[in-house]
């Protein structure tokens, strides 16, 4: 894994942990649920993914440091959980790094394994989204990803990009670096526009 990869990696479990922690204190749950919840987000979508690839024990739950971040995130945001209220749109821009480096390893991942092309779409997908909907599932709500805002549909661009290129034997440390900035872009794009998928109603 390339450094900038690690190093938004961790950036995307902090943000993430956060984001799942302060759900389970809006929710009024004890410590446990909001490290739960913290754990959930920021890595539930990564073992989801392993597990789907045949890669067992997922290495979220075998590689020591990223729960340890996402525990201490947690249990940081539980202790000073008025000081996050104000700190919203940093961590805004910290989910969409997160979401374009959990899009990038995920598809490079799969990619590496098997280069199909609806494997790697949905394995970089998974990866980045699927904590976020467990979190909500857990919270008892509808998804947020399933209802609102255009964020998994920009996993979806990142990792169809990310096999498109691939394909054509473009070198896989750029490659990751190129649609994780690529995702980062269109979520932030999406956040200042306003984009949004259309629903029935």
């Amino acid at each position: 894994m390339s450094l900038i990869l690690l190093i938004t990696n961790y950036i995307g479990i902090i943000a993430f942990s956060i984001s799942g922690s302060m759900k389970a204190i809006e929710k009024k749950m004890d410590l446990l649920g909001v490290i739960t919840l913290g754990f959930s987000t920021s890595l539930a979508g990564g073992i989801l993914a392993d597990l789907l690839l045949g890669i067992t024990p997922p290495t979220n739950l075998i590689y020591i440091p990223y729960p340890t971040a996402s525990f201490i995130a947690s249990i940081v945001t539980f202790a000073f959980y008025k000081k996050f209220t104000h700190v919203s749109k940093p961590l805004i821009y910290a989910d969409a790094l997160g979401l374009g480096a959990f899009t990038a390893s995920g598809a490079s991942l799969a990619f590496s394994l098997r280069p199909d092309p609806l494997l790697v779409i949905m394995v970089g997908t998974i990866t980045a989204v699927g904590g976020g909907v467990l979190r909500d599932i857990l919270a008892n709500e509808i998804p947020l990803v399933l209802t609102k805002e255009f964020y998994a549909s920009a996993s979806i661009i990142g990792s169809t990009i990310y096999y498109g290129l691939a394909e054509l034997g473009v070198q896989t440390g750029f490659l990751t670096t190129l649609v994780l900035l690529l995702t980062f872009a269109l979520r932030l794009l999406a956040i200042r526009m306003k984009w949004k998928l259309p629903n029935a109603s």
